[in-house]
């Protein structure tokens, strides 16, 4: 509820010729079950004001290898934009671009921001295999499995979608470095694994009660491979 209730208080502030951009990596919970995504809910529920008021402001999204601590050190690094309009596209490119920080814009937003959340799932996966002590083979696999699925599904859910697109910074990169750095969905599951204490546990001591993505995520994943009879698959 956090995004709706925060839109409802920008109503009446949005100028006409506002575009929108999400940083949020992960999926809210569609009436029903299911996902929804973030930029979805953000056209939804943001509408502009002035002599167009009540019309839907674009929402692109922003995702990739953006370990913050990174970022804000000026350490080089790639990020993807997900825009359906080239010349917002552009627009945005040119506000986030920077020496270190270099940018490139896609079309295929979907695709963009369901790679942000789904990451989620497959680091937990790396996290398990962390706390068992299997090894970079194991984990290498994981990764590479977790990658076809996530290509899978998309295909499955968001068709149109562009194979190119989990090439970029928002899929692979970006799921390397979930998967071997200190992500919270990394760390926590292989703290499940060598502690013998509950995710509730751990997200209090760990995460001072912020909660991990990847559970609740696979959750609402396993959900519609359901409905479309494609769990097994």
């Amino acid at each position: 509820q956090f995004i709706p209730n925060f839109c409802k208080q920008l109503l009446g502030k949005i100028k006409p010729n506002a575009i929108a951009i999400s940083l949020i990596k992960g999926f809210d919970k569609a009436e029903g079950g299911g996902i929804d995504l973030i930029s979805h809910i953000i056209t939804r529920h943001l509408k502009v004001s002035g002599p167009r008021k009540g019309d839907q402001i674009p929402c692109a999204v922003l995702m990739g290898a953006n370990l913050a601590n990174e970022v804000a050190e000026g350490n080089f690094c790639e990020t993807t934009i997900g825009c359906t309009d080239k010349k917002y596209g552009k627009v945005l490119r040119d506000l986030f671009q920077a020496n270190h920080f270099r940018v490139v814009v896609v079309d295929d937003a979907d695709a963009v921001e369901v790679c942000g959340a789904l990451k989620n799932i497959v680091a937990c996966g790396a996290g398990f295999v962390d706390g068992l002590k299997l090894g970079d083979n194991t984990k290498a696999a994981v990764i590479r499995l977790g990658l076809m699925e996530m290509i899978r599904f998309v295909d499955v859910f968001y068709p149109g979608s562009k194979l190119s697109t989990f090439f970029e910074s928002c899929g692979v990169a970006d799921l390397i470095t979930t998967c071997y750095g200190g992500g919270r969905n990394r760390r926590v599951s292989e703290a499940f694994v060598t502690s013998g204490k509950t995710i509730e546990e751990l997200e209090k001591e760990m995460l001072n009660g912020q909660k991990l993505q990847g559970p609740p995520t696979a959750e609402e994943v396993n959900y519609m491979l359901k409905n479309k009879g494609l769990e097994d698959k």
